[in-house]
């Protein structure tokens, strides 16, 4: 008995230090996206493009022979929760990077807990500037990568002469919208022809202020929305629109929030000619594209399932971690981050996306048409790609600062006037 109970013991064993060994021989990747509340509408698609990529760099063999296995959480679209996940992520779980985060509140909220047990957060999703953290890879767009394009296409291609600058009251738009507003006044617009609205997440009364819109909009100038709203106020915003008989022809809208994934809960036919700009859509042409998008179709079993910018910068994000992490030979963060700028791979629409030594990337720009059938047709799109730039040219405060992570410089903020660098990583 004694000697059947050792046995015994002795396979428990065996089985137990094999476990171990399967499990220090992956590598942890961190998926941190909110999968309940107002965010869940455009952050579910992400969590499931991670768990695609790492399904299919498995199958190629994994990263430095090890497989990904992913680790998803759900921060439930609750800000100080993303940091709790985080911290959880990084100590606990011991993951080799992130992807994560929608909103620029929830990346603010995560940001120190990153910096302070040097993670590697892959942000992919466009967002205000003003920012350049060393263990933030920034993937979506910078505003001159989105918003200062689509004000151009509107003004010199449109007409427009009054603008509606709405979002949703936190961060991204408010601070997309000082750039905007500074931006707009440079090229001689007037404070009088320039609206601010801000709304709460989740918002869903739109009667008056769309009212008041369509007041703004009677002036007999050129009017157009520029839209930060983000999340499922969206879908109650756009159906107001068409409740009041707003089209594209009288007051566009161009939305930076708002993609494939959005349009598919919506009846899209009312909102045929809306605008919206962004880095990639579904509908744009390249081999790579039709690839992806089929991989996707198959992954969600869902011939309907749509693809859309956050998902390509999800995918840009995901190639360069792998080519980094190959580059140096190791997942250990210090040296990722070091091979990290230069790294290119090609993006979804044909070019090529290169990590700058700001952490940003570089990234063509397109303007879309919302069709009946919820897709985007292309009306317009820059020559080649474009730099993201973490600082903007229009706000006095931001103007002479550069980013360059590269030694000796490594600094986020560096002062081309002082020739100091403040110390800050992030704002």
């Amino acid at each position: 008995m004694v000697k059947i109970l050792s046995k015994y013991l002795s396979i428990l064993a065996f089985i137990g230090m094999s476990f171990t060994i399967q499990a220090a021989d992956t590598i942890k990747i961190g998926v941190l996206h909110s999968l309940s509340g107002t965010m869940a509408i455009s952050e579910t698609a992400l969590k499931d493009t991670v768990l695609m990529l790492i399904a299919e760099q498995n199958k190629k063999g994994g990263v430095l022979g090890k497989k990904l296995e992913p680790v998803v959480v759900d921060p439930a679209s609750n800000w100080p929760l993303f940091a709790e996940k985080m911290r959880g992520l990084l100590s606990k779980d011991k993951v080799a990077v992130t992807f994560g985060c929608w909103t620029s509140v929830s990346r603010k909220s995560v940001l120190p807990v990153v910096q302070e047990l040097d993670g590697i957060l892959f942000y992919p999703v466009q967002y205000e500037g003003e920012e350049s953290s060393r263990n933030v890879f920034y993937t979506g767009a910078a505003p001159n990568q989105q918003a200062i394009p689509a004000v151009d296409y509107l003004m010199n291609e449109v007409g427009v002469k009054r603008w509606v600058l709405a979002g949703t009251d936190y961060v991204y738009p408010r601070t997309t919208n000082k750039i905007l507003k500074a931006y707009l006044k440079s090229k001689g617009v007037k404070d009088s022809d320039i609206m601010v609205n801000y709304t709460p997440f989740g918002y869903s009364d739109w009667q008056s202020i769309v009212s008041k819109i369509k007041k703004f909009g009677s002036s007999g100038k050129k009017t157009a929305v520029v839209s930060t709203i983000n999340g499922d106020a969206n879908v109650p915003f756009y159906k107001e629109l068409a409740n009041q008989g707003i089209s594209a022809e009288n007051i566009p809208v161009v939305a930076f929030s708002v993609g494939e994934q959005e349009l598919s809960g919506l009846d899209a036919k009312p909102l045929v000619g809306h605008l919206a700009a962004w880095n990639y859509f579904e509908s744009v042409e390249s081999p790579a594209n039709t690839k992806f998008i089929a991989d996707w179709k198959a992954f969600t079993k869902n011939p309907k399932a749509v693809t859309n910018d956050p998902m390509e910068a999800t995918y840009i994000g995901f190639h360069m971690w792998v080519k980094a992490v190959e580059k140096a030979g190791t997942t250990k963060p210090d040296a990722v981050i070091d091979a990290m700028v230069g790294v290119s791979v090609p993006n979804l629409t044909g070019g090529i996306a290169t990590m700058m030594p700001n952490h940003h990337l570089t990234k063509p720009v397109f303007i879309g048409e919302i069709q009946g059938n919820g897709q985007f047709q292309t009306v317009w799109r820059t020559p080649g790609e474009v730099v993201g730039d973490a600082w903007s040219d229009f706000l006095p405060g931001s103007k002479d600062l550069i980013s360059d992570w590269r030694k000796p410089l490594s600094c986020g903020n560096y002062n081309v006037k002082t020739g100091k660098c403040s110390g800050q990583n992030f704002k």
